[in-house]
């Protein structure tokens, strides 16, 4: 494996291991496309991206190789990803997230209905769990090292990535945790409320607040403070769910 290929095994890893974990359902086409698309729309693979090789893909997510090509044929059908030949062909994402729309949002939140307070709470309890999990652990070099550069990614976002680079921050929380359960679940609840943040129109004030609470969020984590990084976590959910349940009055 050279060089390349490693980097490319690390960013698989840190990026996608708790979308791209074996499939447990007797439906393995179906949640082979489901995981795909999760880790299509919340970034974790953003537009132009190449996605992991087949056989590593199937490997990971326990399902035969001809069942990863139906699913990843169907993406292609549905314009979200493209398979290119050659010696730097692979599978690339084609999907590009649709600008921000209030009305894309409350159609969002209708169809969620009574479901929404309950995803915004089961977001807020596994993510501020998840913070002070991550900061309780013992991180290494490599592992500071991801977060900080999620963190710089976000920041440097443009308006049309942002919401993408905002999901892999909050991921990569996740996976600092070193649980894969907790870290699936954090997808799983991004997914859930994922049209609807989408949706939300990008305010320069808000992103100010947001990317205050985010160095926030890093700050306490790298320094091995559990309770700064739940309570950093907390405020910004919570400012994040007001905002939607202001756009949605």
């Amino acid at each position: 494996m050279d060089v390349d290929e490693v980097r490319e095994q690390a960013r698989v890893d840190w990026q996608a291991g708790a979308i791209f974990r074996p499939v447990r359902t007797g439906n393995a086409f179906e949640e082979t496309v489901e995981r795909l698309l999760q880790a299509i729309k919340l970034g974790v693979f953003g537009h132009g991206d190449r996605l992991p090789a087949e056989r590593d893909l199937a490997t990971r997510l326990g399902v035969s190789r001809e069942t990863l090509r139906e699913a990843l044929r169907t993406l292609q059908q549905a314009g979200c990803v493209e398979s290119r030949r050659g010696r730097y062909g692979g599978t690339f994402v084609t999907y590009r997230m649709p600008p921000p729309d209030v009305a894309e949002l409350r159609r969002a939140a209708r169809d969620l209905g009574g479901e929404l307070e309950d995803a915004l709470t089961y977001r807020l309890v596994l993510e501020t769990g998840a913070a002070e999990a991550a900061a309780r652990r013992t991180l290494s070099a490599d592992q500071r090292a991801y977060l900080e550069s999620r963190l710089a990614d976000l920041e440097g976002a443009p308006p049309e990535q942002y919401r993408q680079l905002d999901s892999r921050f909050h991921l990569a929380v996740g996976e600092l945790t070193g649980s894969r359960t907790l870290a699936a679940g954090i997808a799983e609840a991004r997914m859930r409320l994922n049209d609807l943040l989408n949706a939300i129109p990008m305010l320069d004030r808000n992103i100010e607040h947001a990317a205050d609470q985010h160095r926030a969020m890093v700050r306490a984590i790298l320094d091995g403070d559990g309770e700064a990084a739940r309570r950093a976590t907390e405020e910004h959910l919570a400012a994040t769910a007001a905002l939607l349940r202001g756009f949605l009055a």
